[in-house]
């Protein structure tokens, strides 16, 4: 079932299988999407890592990403784009930004508890319900349906994730982090400079980052590097050397350094691999 507004608006409810599942590698600009899977034994590859997925995992993907399906039994999935709904204007409605998309950190995985999964399937008969409708109030209710829907996962993600460790403020400050490190890592490759646009000291993003997990601030910008320099290698036919530079790297051989320390081959090796 797909929505089309007057204004380029787009929004799509699908069940996805082993049919239909080559649809979660289409892309269009600006796209977010999130796929719930109802059975077991799902495999996808994202920016050239193989996933495994279980029954009512959910995960959220930006267009971005390069995605594979290599199994998929049954999953719900929705897709929509920016005029539909962006999260980025309305960041004050879902608090989506940095955490479930446009964030430096590995793919978000939520997990829901039963309950939560009661809740998720409520909203879920609600939206294909209004899927239907065709009058004039559809367009509001579809996004107030998005809108429930982003902010549980947001909820049970944050909460997995034990962001309730953190003081709201500062947990803002993390996924602005995030947001920062996902629009500038091609220019921007060190903690200081992302430290100064959110007037705070590296120290203190360290610590903050060190109650979540055990990777610090620079890793997470170096393994946003990473991600981009991967996906480049292995879905584009861009020499290494433009590769490099497409990345911020002034010269190929500081680049393969780089490359060579994180991953223990060459980007040539990686890409002929």
């Amino acid at each position: 079932m797909i929505y089309k507004g007057g204004t380029d608006e787009y929004f799509e409810v699908v069940t996805l299988n082993s049919e239909n599942k080559n649809l979660i590698s289409e892309s269009m600009d600006g796209q977010l999407s999130l796929l719930w899977f109802e059975d077991d034994n799902n495999k996808l590859i994202i920016d050239t890592i193989e996933y495994s997925f279980g029954k009512n995992e959910l995960i959220s993907l930006t267009s971005f990403q390069k995605v594979e399906a290599l199994k998929l039994t049954s999953a719900k999935f929705i897709r929509f784009n920016s005029p539909f709904y962006c999260i980025l204007d309305h960041d004050s409605e879902v608090g989506c930004k940095g955490i479930l998309f446009y964030g430096s950190r590995n793919l978000p995985v939520i997990k829901p508890s039963e309950e939560d999964l009661e809740i998720l399937s409520t909203v879920w008969k609600m939206l294909v319900i209004e899927m239907k409708s065709k009058d004039n109030l559809q367009l509001e209710m579809l996004q107030m349906m998005l809108k429930r829907i982003l902010i549980l996962c947001t909820r049970i993600y944050r909460s997995q994730e034990n962001y309730e460790a953190i003081d709201n403020g500062k947990v803002d400050i993390i996924r602005e982090f995030n947001f920062l490190v996902e629009t500038h890592f091609k220019e921007k490759h060190s903690v200081s400079e992302y430290a100064e646009i959110l007037n705070k000291s590296p120290k203190t993003l360290s610590n903050l980052f060190g109650k979540l997990s055990d990777r610090t601030p620079l890793q997470l910008i170096q393994n946003r590097i990473l991600l981009e320099v991967k996906r480049l290698l292995r879905y584009t036919d861009m020499p290494v050397s433009e590769v490099g530079y497409e990345v911020g790297f002034n010269d190929v051989q500081s680049f393969s350094r780089f490359f060579k320390k994180k991953e223990g081959v060459s980007p040539s090796d990686f890409r002929n691999a």
